[in-house]
């Protein structure tokens, strides 16, 4: 199998189609167009500047913006100046921007689309250059302003295959962010494969709205797109998110399960349940409104539509496959280059995910944790020989997930780090009794908790749709929601009561990780001191 690295393939594009829109972009509601010729023309003037700042070879060089054309192009620009990325969530606080930036060296800092970013600005050490996007900020040199009167690099650089591109820092759950390091085969490697497997074409329209900084963003959007000649159209903002999804109708779609579960609560509070239900059942009426939906949505077009990051009730994608939406559970991590298991369009089973893409070899350890080797595992952690060797023992990684394999399909059924013991000394895994709960669409997030306790209880965020109810409809809802899980669960898995909290958590208030995945150190943290009054309480409370 032939690996070229990324700029191989970009100098491929620019040369068989050199005015192929690459990466489109709206910005003040007007869509702006950068083609391949063009594209290749900021990067080689950029990559030019970055040679002349006199870095030694490999210099960290951080990339800090929400999703943008020029985020793609300067990954692009790293890459040719023969630096090494590191790519940054854009809604860090200055403290883990600060850390990171610290512990990867980082020499040179592009700074774009960002909300707020006087409130990191402090995280930035003073002996790091920074150059902003256009658009956006002015708080540094400026992009267009810098490269202006730059010679581009004529050349085609090769850089070696097997040498480090990147350090991506994972989101984490607990602790500080740990920096993956990866290589340019690793990318390849991962996204040659993949594209294959999932029969991605040089006619895709990708849409970018998650974080490039994360692995699955990066490889799916950035290097599927970029290797199979495709387009990007990237998303302006929260608020224009849907218009803009629905004019671009990509043909492949990444969204994690909250944004599946908010595609859900918007569609049922235009159409409810019942009339939906009813609907769905007259024929050519039924198959009107599956268009309309689609339509609506940004998803008619869409051959591949995923999910990933965490795991997706099974409830959420029967309700969508009825309406013709087939999501396709995705499965794997940074520390894999997000390459381990996909479900094909052809061949769904819903509630689990796989098989295993081509080359990847998978098996269960003797505790059921889900161990996985290809020739794409990580470097290793930056300057942390400790976790690697933790992480990867004779070639395997071991990922921390808890799973059970049927005929090659992969089901996640939680993690074995957040195992917790309950007062009676019982085992508690809280991913699937939260999976359970969350089939109640007046639930939007959920965390089981009860180390201190003799049962265990759950916290839980309210939907939309359930901030909604008044306190006895609302009680009502999760009271059989209650009886309805614990009649599941085993005698020491059984839930005391649900406690539904005012806050919703977010990534802004760090109790989300970026990826969208619950913090539970975090939300331990602020709750912890409550459990003893709730669980006292013996009934559901409503904050």
């Amino acid at each position: 199998m032939n690996y070229p690295s990324p700029l191989e393939i970009f100098y491929k594009w620019e040369k068989e189609k050199p005015n192929d829109v690459f990466l489109s972009q709206p910005i003040n509601g007007v869509w702006h167009n950068w083609t391949f010729k063009q594209v290749g023309l900021e990067v080689r003037k950029m990559a030019a500047y970055i040679q002349s700042l006199g870095f030694d070879d490999k210099s960290k060089i951080g990339i800090i913006s929400k999703n943008c054309a020029h985020w793609v192009m300067s990954d692009l620009a790293i890459m040719l100046s023969g630096n090494v990325s590191v790519p940054l969530y854009p809604n860090l606080n200055k403290e883990s921007l600060n850390q990171i930036l610290l512990h990867s060296e980082t020499k040179f800092l592009f700074i774009g689309k960002l909300d707020k970013f006087e409130l990191i600005k402090d995280g930035v050490p003073n002996t790091i250059e920074c150059v902003t996007f256009p658009f956006y900020s002015e708080d540094y040199p400026i992009w267009d302003e810098v490269i202006k009167d730059v010679d581009p690099i004529k050349d085609d650089i090769i850089i070696p295959i097997k040498d480090l591109a990147s350090i991506i820092y994972t989101s984490g759950t607990t602790g500080d962010a740990k920096g993956v390091m990866h290589s340019f085969f690793n990318f390849s490697f991962a996204t040659v494969n993949a594209s294959k497997s999932l029969g991605i074409s040089s006619k895709e329209v990708f849409f970018s709205y998650l974080p490039l900084s994360h692995v699955a963003e990066r490889l799916l959007i950035e290097f599927c797109c970029l290797y199979n000649g495709g387009k990007i159209c990237f998303a302006e903002s929260l608020e224009t998110f849907a218009d803009n999804l629905s004019s671009v109708s990509p043909t492949v779609f990444l969204g994690v399960p909250r944004i599946w579960t908010k595609f859900q609560q918007a569609i049922l509070l235009k159409i409810p349940q019942k009339k939906l239900d009813f609907l769905l059942n007259i024929p050519f009426i039924s198959t009107l409104i599956k268009r309309k939906i689609k339509n609506n949505l940004g998803l008619s077009r869409s051959k591949n539509t995923f999910t990933g990051a965490a795991p997706t009730p099974t409830s959420t994608l029967e309700w969508f496959a009825r309406l013709g939406i087939n999501i396709q559970e995705a499965y794997a991590m940074t520390e894999n280059t997000c390459y381990s298991h996909a479900t094909l369009k052809e061949n769904i089973k819903i509630g689990y995910i796989g098989p295993a893409l081509p080359f990847c070899e998978v098996r269960l350890s003797d505790r059921n944790e889900i161990l996985i080797k290809h020739d794409a595992l990580m470097l290793g952690y930056y300057k942390d020989a400790k976790q690697t060797n933790e992480m990867i023992k004779d070639g395997w990684l071991y990922t921390g997930d808890e799973g059970v394999i049927d005929n090659g399909f992969i089901k996640i059924t939680g993690r074995v780090k957040d195992l917790f013991k309950t007062s009676k000394g019982k085992y508690i895994a809280p991913s699937p009794i939260e999976m359970k709960l969350s089939e109640n669409k007046n639930i939007e997030q959920v965390c089981v908790v009860g180390s201190t306790l003799t049962q265990p209880i759950a916290i839980i965020v309210t939907s939309e749709i359930g901030r909604k109810l008044n306190s006895k409809d609302l009680y009502n809802s999760l009271k059989l929601t209650l009886d309805s899980v614990n009649n599941t669960l085993e005698k020491h898995e059984l839930l005391h009561n649900l406690i539904v909290v005012k806050d919703i958590w977010t990534i802004e208030n760090q109790l989300l990780t970026p990826s969208m995945k619950i913090k539970r150190n975090s939300i331990e943290k602020k709750y912890s001191d409550n459990y003893q009054k709730w669980y006292e309480a013996n009934r559901i409370l409503i904050n």
